[in-house]
């Protein structure tokens, strides 16, 4: 038996304003965006370049959901993006204004740093240690 995790949902405040932000502050590609008529909502699909898992943006239709909203984990790190050059990364994402909450350290598997995304939640950028 197989499994693969393909996708997870984040939920975010409205949905250009995400695309904006994961396609052109953090670079992903926007692998679909389809409006679903009978739901009157749009089904939208991020990744990072070369990934198999994507983010599905889920805009907030719920005081609930919105509650939720940058809190997904209850504060803790949500998400955890690898990287083949994290001072590339760091770099040009500071510059284009990304909230980074923790300095970058090396650990004994690999350089990291927390940042925050667009609606709050935590997120580890981290290039893995050579094995």
């Amino acid at each position: 038996m197989k499994h693969e995790l393909v996708q997870v949902a984040i939920v975010v405040h409205d949905y250009d304003e995400a695309i904006a932000f994961y396609t052109g502050v953090l670079g992903f590609e926007l692998v679909c965006d389809e409006y679903q008529p009978a739901q009157d909502k749009r089904w939208v699909v991020v990744r990072p370049r070369g990934s198999a898992c994507a983010l599905l943006l889920a805009r907030a239709t719920k005081p609930e959901q919105a509650a939720a909203i940058g809190n997904q984990t209850g504060g803790r790190v949500f998400l955890f993006l690898h990287t083949d050059d994290f001072w590339r990364d760091y770099n040009a994402w500071r510059a284009k204004g990304v909230e980074f909450v923790r300095e970058p350290v090396k650990e004994a598997y690999g350089t990291v740093s927390v940042f925050r995304d667009l609606c709050g939640n935590l997120w580890d950028l981290i290039q893995p240690a050579p094995p």
